[in-house]
């Protein structure tokens, strides 16, 4: 497991760092363009800027190209548009609700891909009924809309919201 630090210029450009676990594709354990390499489980440590969630989407949607290129798994891109999604929307909310630190975790587990995001915020978010009339406050509806299962969790510090998103084949 490593630590690496992307793009930290203390200039005010994208300021994370994304851990790598197992082996990557390239010899300096990333993917191509600084996307994680291939492994079961990546994860990536954000500092609760808005750049971050722009970031964990990128990091996200890597990973799944890295399932595909390295490993030969087919990850269709309605399963890539998703897993988008479900990361920006949950990113957002640790961004705009929790002081500090966020951390993204992706790992495939047999045909789904689980997306965790845990941030310092220990309030557990409540799902409220749909009100077509009501600007905002959507993005857990998305979510869970779009997911096979949805865990949230307190934690000694903070909460971690996990999800299961279907990988669907590529067509071929």
């Amino acid at each position: 497991m490593r630590w690496i630090i992307v793009g930290s210029n203390g200039r005010g450009g994208e300021k994370h760092m994304e851990q790598m676990t197992g082996h990557g594709g390239g010899q300096d354990g990333t993917g191509a363009a600084g996307t994680p390499g291939a492994c079961p489980r990546v994860s990536a440590v954000y500092d609760g800027e808005p750049e971050s969630i722009a970031a964990a989407r990128g990091f996200a949607s890597g990973y799944l190209a890295d399932l595909s290129r390295v490993h030969g798994i087919p990850v269709s891109s309605r399963t890539i548009g998703t897993a988008q999604l479900v990361v920006s929307e949950l990113v957002t909310n640790a961004c705009k609700y929790a002081p500090g630190p966020c951390l993204l975790d992706c790992e495939l587990i047999g045909d789904q891909l689980e997306i965790a995001v845990w941030d310092s915020d220990g309030t557990l978010p409540v799902a409220r009924a749909a009100e077509p009339g009501r600007i905002g406050q959507h993005g857990l509806e998305i979510v869970m809309a779009l997911c096979d299962g949805f865990d949230v969790r307190r934690e000694p510090v903070g909460k971690r919201i996990k999800v299961r998103v279907a990988l669907e084949p590529a067509a071929v």
